[in-house]
């Protein structure tokens, strides 16, 4: 009898832990329409900072998470943007470029593509100038001059971007510094339209600065946050310079972010991520060097910007995996469930025949 139990309760363990290992596992400012929350989720960012032409070139593929149907997002630039559509495939090739060795294996989150935008309604506010109005990667985007944040958030409501205290509160630093704001809308999908997550296509933004950095600023999204059930989001950085790069928020306040991967990029890898991003040969320095940053982002209100300056350790680094190494034996423990299934039930009539 208790040969009996001891052989059932071994194959219900290793049906039970099959269950469960064969489940899934699971910068800017956003502008939603009132009482529909959005938060920025998940984010990855290529920045390629060219220090000669003090050019900064910064394209985001960002998920969503949002109750709202139709949304827009703001992003701040020190000086007038460029706007281009960027190829999507640089994204999984730096992610294959900077992976574990072939004997490690590292589970990452997807980032899809794709969704589309509607048009804002043409107008101007007599404290706000319109720049440039485009249509740009599936974004319906206007780049905006305002003399004061007040005047701004006025101009963005009037032009279907419901907002609130708080975005005026988070633009006011930008406007007092004379920045200008890249207003975008993105739209879900029909198919998509009961679905919290939207997805937004690769934008290339090309501006003049003096240091290369992220919008890291953003306004308070912690209720938001909960209200959607977002508890978690990653913030990875690919930042291309002539060097090793860190990034800094304040002296008192220390990033978050960690380099995860910095080496230098060989000449035909270069010359592909620069293909993959229609940019031209010439872009940036000649020799080029990657560091990957991984960031825990919370939702909290950040102190600063995320600025980037030469890292005085020039080391190269490898990723670190805290996943064990490949093993010889199968890891899909359904195969040791089937094993305990037919292995099991002869050596208890055999134990209990000798017994």
């Amino acid at each position: 009898m208790l040969i009996r139990t001891t052989v059932a309760f071994a194959s219900l363990t290793v049906l039970f832990i099959a269950s469960f290992s064969s489940s899934p596992a699971p910068a800017c400012c956003p502008a939603p329409p009132l009482g529909r929350p959005v938060v920025n989720a998940d984010q990855t960012v290529i920045m390629i900072w060219d220090a000669a032409a003090k050019t900064e070139h910064f394209i985001r593929q960002a998920s969503f998470a949002s109750a709202a149907d139709d949304f827009g997002f703001l992003v701040p630039s020190p000086t007038r943007p460029q706007l281009e559509e960027s190829g999507n495939d640089a994204f999984p090739f730096l992610a294959e470029l900077t992976a574990p060795p072939p004997e490690w294996s590292m589970p990452g989150p997807a980032f899809p593509f794709g969704c589309t935008a509607s048009a804002p309604s043409a107008g101007l506010s007599l404290s706000v100038r319109v720049v440039e109005e485009k249509r740009v990667a599936g974004f319906n985007a206007v780049v905006l001059e305002a003399s004061s944040a007040e005047s701004l958030v006025g101009w963005l409501k009037d032009h279907g971007y419901a907002l609130s205290p708080a975005v005026e509160a988070w633009a006011k630093p930008y406007v007092e510094a004379g920045w200008m704001i890249t207003a975008l809308k993105v739209a879900k999908d029909a198919q998509d339209k009961d679905q919290a997550r939207v997805a937004a296509s690769s934008l290339r933004i090309s501006f003049h600065t003096d240091r290369p950095l992220f919008p890291y600023r953003e306004p308070d999204s912690r209720d938001a946050a909960k209200a959607l059930d977002m508890k978690h989001r990653l913030l990875r950085i690919y930042f291309v310079a002539e060097a090793r790069y860190r990034g800094e928020l304040t002296q008192q306040v220390a990033w978050t972010g960690k380099p995860v991967w910095s080496k230098k990029l060989s000449a035909a890898n270069r010359k592909k991520l620069l293909d993959f991003l229609k940019l031209p040969p010439t872009t940036g320095p000649a020799q080029w060097w990657l560091t990957e940053f991984e960031d825990d982002w919370p939702y909290a209100l950040a102190p600063a910007d995320l600025y980037f300056s030469r890292d005085p350790d020039q080391k190269t680094l490898q990723r670190a995996c805290s996943q064990q190494r490949s093993s010889p034996w199968p890891t899909d423990v359904w195969v040791y469930a089937i094993a305990a299934a037919a292995v099991l039930p002869p050596v208890a009539r055999r134990i209990r025949r000798v017994s």
